[in-house]
């Protein structure tokens, strides 16, 4: 596996089709200026330890959109218990999961769409860099709106003047009240400055929001408990009962869903990874940030949304409508400004980094990665995401139809890297464009990766969009990832 240095070595022949020198001498001999700048790099210093891995975690997880996402599964029938266990087995397959698609980039100290290019091929490797960075304006976007609902509560709150402002009926645009576009832009622009400052910046605000978000949390969870009652907070919260053997179909389903959940960060978890200063801080951040840190967030979930239907009478999965709905100002202020801090982080971390990466890969000497970055944020605000998380179902069929599409990048990165590849990467041929390079295939593009993506992703996808293939729908990752490392694995030989 190749080692860092801080000069790669130049290959035999001219690193480039025209046979030129590049035009910026800050690039290093041998390397393409159409694919590399400063930020997509090797790294030469390797920093994040263990507690970092496990901090961006903590943001990742400790988020409104994660809250709302567990609630939601009490809407496929499951009691709290079933819930739990189903929150549970799913993130420990996450957590498998990222440990294999972090170590090509930590190895190498190269972002994910860099990554892509010992599979795709140097050229070949922005479809998958533009696939996840489109899927991150998504997401981007729904946090963004998920957080500024904090804010519009707070707002309410305090200034009931403004109620008739958060009426999307009578003030408001494209689906969204004059209130809440408010929030929504303002929470926009104080992400764009903590991106704006740089990933060190971000390091260090994500070190303090997953934490910070515990403690309120875990004081939210005591004082519903402590208004209903312990023997008041039910088990059977989704309307529906299920006897015997019924329950496991559903509670597969819902593990299906808490992998697709994640199955954003997990597939660009390179992006991360690669800052680890070893492999085994990687994993001991996984595990402590995954399968240990989700048991309590779980629990706390779990625990909260069971509490809101004896204190307030009705099922609440939303913790910032949770938080709303206590008669203390300051607890309200508090509760809603964390959360909306706890997801300000996940939304920088998982979906304001990746497409910064993926989006300067595409054209390294005109998009840098802050500019990366920006064009996501731009762009979320003309999907309208509020439209794409407002109840339980658009929220599991918005993440089945993004799983199509990621399940089948995944399927076909792991089996190149260690299947066909065996983890040896020659780190200097992923930044050269000469034919020469172990990374050009033909015209740049590996065509037998190509060709397993597609297929795999249609058919994810008609298994979301097709009525009759309803019960397929949530293991659309699943079904991607699966056929497209079997077809990759075949076309490879």
């Amino acid at each position: 596996m190749a080692q860092f240095s801080a000069a790669p070595s130049s290959p035999a022949i001219p690193a480039y089709a025209d046979d030129s020198a590049p035009s910026d001498p800050s690039i290093p001999a041998g390397y393409s200026e159409r694919l590399y700048n400063e930020d997509l790099a090797p790294l030469r210093h390797q920093t994040w330890g263990a507690y970092n891995i496990f901090a961006f975690w903590m943001s990742d997880v400790h988020s409104v959109g994660g809250y709302v996402f567990a609630g939601s599964l009490f809407a496929l029938g499951l009691t709290s218990w079933q819930v739990l266990v189903a929150l549970l087995v799913g993130i420990t397959i996450v957590n498998l999961l990222c440990n294999l698609i972090a170590k090509p980039s930590q190895a190498n100290g190269v972002p994910y769409p860099v990554a892509c290019r010992a599979t795709f091929g140097v050229l070949g490797a922005n479809i998958p860099a533009v696939i996840r960075g489109l899927i991150a304006v998504a997401w981007y976007g729904i946090q963004t709106y998920l957080a500024s609902s904090a804010l519009v509560i707070v707002v309410l709150k305090f200034v009931p003047q403004l109620l008739p402002y958060a009426d999307v009926h009578h003030h408001g645009f494209m689906g969204l009240s004059t209130l809440g576009w408010a929030g929504f832009m303002l929470l926009w622009v104080l992400q764009a400055l903590v991106f704006w400052h740089g990933m060190e910046t971000i390091k260090k605000f994500i070190d303090f929001a997953g934490p910070a978000v515990y403690v309120v949390m875990f004081i939210l969870a005591g004082y519903m408990v402590y208004r209903a009652g312990w023997r008041n907070i039910g088990i059977n919260l989704g309307g529906v009962k299920y006897h015997g053997m019924e329950v496991v179909p559903v509670m597969i389903t819902a593990t299906s869903l808490v992998v697709s959940y994640f199955s954003g960060p997990m597939l660009n978890f390179g992006d991360f990874s690669r800052y680890g200063k070893s492999f085994r801080s990687v994993q001991r951040g996984n595990f402590w940030g995954l399968p240990v840190n989700f048991l309590a967030f779980s629990l706390v979930t779990v625990i909260t949304t069971a509490a809101t239907l004896p204190v307030f009478g009705e099922l609440i999965t939303d913790p910032v409508e949770t938080v709303g709905h206590i008669d203390y100002p300051t607890a309200v202020i508090l509760g809603a400004l964390t959360f909306t801090v706890a997801t300000i982080g996940i939304n920088i971390v998982a979906n304001f980094v990746s497409p910064a990466f993926d989006f300067s890969n595409v054209a390294p000497r005109l998009i840098s990665w802050r500019a990366g970055g920006m064009l996501a944020a731009v762009a979320s605000i003309f999907i309208t995401p509020w439209n794409l998380f407002n109840n339980p179902a658009v929220i599991h069929y918005t993440l089945d139809v993004l799983g199509s599409f990621i399940g089948p990048l995944y399927g076909v990165l792991i089996v190149d890297y260690y299947l066909v590849k065996r983890q040896k990467i020659v780190l200097d041929d992923l930044y050269t464009v000469a034919p020469s390079g172990s990374y050009w295939y033909r015209n740049g593009v590996n065509y037998r990766a190509v060709a397993a993506l597609l297929p795999a992703a249609v058919i994810a996808v008609i298994c979301v969009m097709t009525p009759a293939l309803e019960s397929t729908a949530n293991f659309s990752w699943f079904i991607g990832a699966g056929l497209a490392a079997l077809f990759y694995r075949v076309l490879a030989r």
